[in-house]
């Protein structure tokens, strides 16, 4: 079935356990997942070998500068432990923090977020509410043992979120005042403190941020490369496209948004993370539905009622069959149009747009990724089974990686020799169909002779072809799924490489 095998294509090259994520990767785990599929996703089930740092998302940053919990019984039960009914503490070594340092991943407070940011001007543009700020940041380290902090302020200058032209100055105050004050206390226990903030993906907010001052400051920009679009717009479009969509903004995707960050404000590649999204945005279609087509305004509350119309992955492979899957070649993303009636658009990402991000991530070489968020990538055996299957596409991230070399570079552990399957832009050169299962056709659009080489992920030649015709048709079907490079030498020189998907 095409839906299923283009949402859970597999690479050429065995799966592989990691020790340690080769980049840095940032999972967000919200604490009011930990209660979904009866508490599945929880300080034991985590994989954290997947992650190099979990973001626990979100405290309340309150009027006066204080730090409020956002929910006090999944924060005592997670940061603190199972509790001991018996005694009144808490069972040692079950908390998320406590597995996470056995496992050598660092754990940081999210403060903020998206409906919790109204607050962050007032404490800002006051010298005592930052210094409470502050300190309320450093008692969070004591307590609860984290690494640091992450500041998730959505966003300086957001008029909707009560934002003023002095958030531009104020929030470099405010970050100041908590790395003085973080950077202190981990002196005085021997620990180096992380501050971390998460930052807007498009140009007005970054315009709102000074980021000479603000990128000294941080140890990790976490780009939030995702929203780009939804139901707020007119017409249907991606929520995470890694190129420019045929219609919409031509900034609003993954890879400029980090060229923007790098290029036009010198934030330091090494200091950024890009996001990538584990969950999808559906939207309902005035009539049968389309990728640029009219929306309604409306998420799908019915068919995903669980994420209020913004499903996480594995809800997406739950009610996959009512969808059809289509391949948007020039975002590089999937998105699905329900069938049967539905009038509903979904955009997602799945393994192969994941594998391209990864892949992105690699050649811009900055330090990593983030993930909204990790629990929606827990699949079960079967749907409420409580069983944990595999983590797809946190697997796919990290074995990009960790493999991936670029064409002329070094990339993942600098030494892998698998073969880095990029796709060059070219006007005469196309394969089709792609994905494709049983035949592969090759245009060049001229007679001139071309070899073809098929490489796997492992850098091997698993097929050749000569031909000197306007195209060629060739057999596939003996390949096994997965994603390939397709090489052709022309007798000009001219080497064209093209990534090919090949379904069962």
């Amino acid at each position: 079935m095409r839906t299923l095998l283009l949402c859970c294509i597999i690479l050429v090259s065995a799966p592989k356990t990691f020790a340690q994520p080769c980049k840095e990767v940032v999972g967000y785990y919200p604490s009011w997942q930990w209660y979904d599929r009866d508490k599945l996703v929880n300080p034991h089930s985590i994989d954290y070998s997947k992650y190099t740092i979990l973001n626990y998302a979100f405290l309340k940053p309150e009027p006066d500068g204080s730090i409020s919990l956002f929910d006090s019984w999944a924060d005592e039960n997670l940061l603190l432990g199972e509790i001991d009914w018996s005694t009144g503490g808490y069972v040692p070594n079950t908390s998320l923090i406590s597995k996470a340092h056995t496992n050598n991943v660092k754990v940081l407070p999210s403060i903020g977020g998206w409906t919790l940011s109204d607050n962050f001007p007032g404490i800002a543009a006051d010298p005592q509410k930052r210094q409470t700020f502050a300190q309320a940041c450093v008692n969070l380290i004591q307590t609860y043992n984290f690494d640091g902090i992450d500041l998730d302020w959505e966003y300086p200058g957001f008029v909707d979120h009560n934002g003023t032209p002095q958030d531009f100055q104020n929030f470099t105050l405010l970050l100041q005042e908590v790395r003085t004050a973080i950077d202190n206390y981990g002196a005085s226990i021997g620990k180096t403190m992380l501050l971390t903030a998460a930052v807007g993906a498009n140009q007005q907010h970054m315009d709102n941020v000074d980021w000479n001052a603000v990128s000294p400051l941080l140890d990790i920009i976490n780009l939030m490369s995702y929203d780009f679009f939804g139901t707020w717009d007119p017409i249907t479009n991606h929520n995470a496209p890694l190129f420019a969509p045929q219609q919409g903004g031509s900034d609003f995707n993954v890879s400029s948004a980090i060229d923007l960050l790098m290029n036009s404000y010198n934030v330091p590649k090494e200091k950024i993370t890009a996001g990538v999204a584990f969950y999808g945005r559906s939207a309902k279609t005035s009539g049968t539905p389309t990728l640029h087509g009219a929306s309604t305004g409306l998420a799908d509350n019915v068919t995903f009622s669980i994420d209020a119309g913004t499903p996480l992955y594995y809800s997406i492979l739950i009610e996959q069959n009512q969808f059809d899957d289509h391949w948007d070649d020039i975002a590089k993303v999937p998105y699905m149009t329900g069938k049967n009636g539905l009038n509903t658009f979904l955009s997602y990402d799945n393994e192969l747009s994941i594998e391209l991000k990864a892949q992105h991530i690699v050649e811009k070489d900055i330090r990593g990724a983030i993930i909204w968020e990790i629990t929606g990538d827990y699949i079960e055996t079967a749907p409420g089974s409580g069983v944990i299957a595999h983590t797809p596409l946190v697997n796919k991230l990290n074995d990009v990686f960790c493999n991936y070399v670029p064409s002329g570079g070094s990339g993942g552990n600098g030494g892998s020799g698998n073969v880095g399957l990029e796709e060059e832009q070219t006007d005469f050169v196309s394969l089709y169909p792609n994905p494709a299962s049983t035949i592969l056709t090759i245009s060049t659009g001229s007679s001139e002779k071309v070899q073809v080489e098929i490489i796997d992920g492992h850098g091997k030649i698993v097929s050749t072809h000569t031909f000197n015709s306007a195209s060629k048709s060739i057999d596939i079907s003996h390949l096994t799924a997965g994603v390939y490079q397709v090489q052709m030498s022309f007798s000009s020189r001219k080497v064209v490489r093209k990534k090919l998907v090949k379904l069962e």
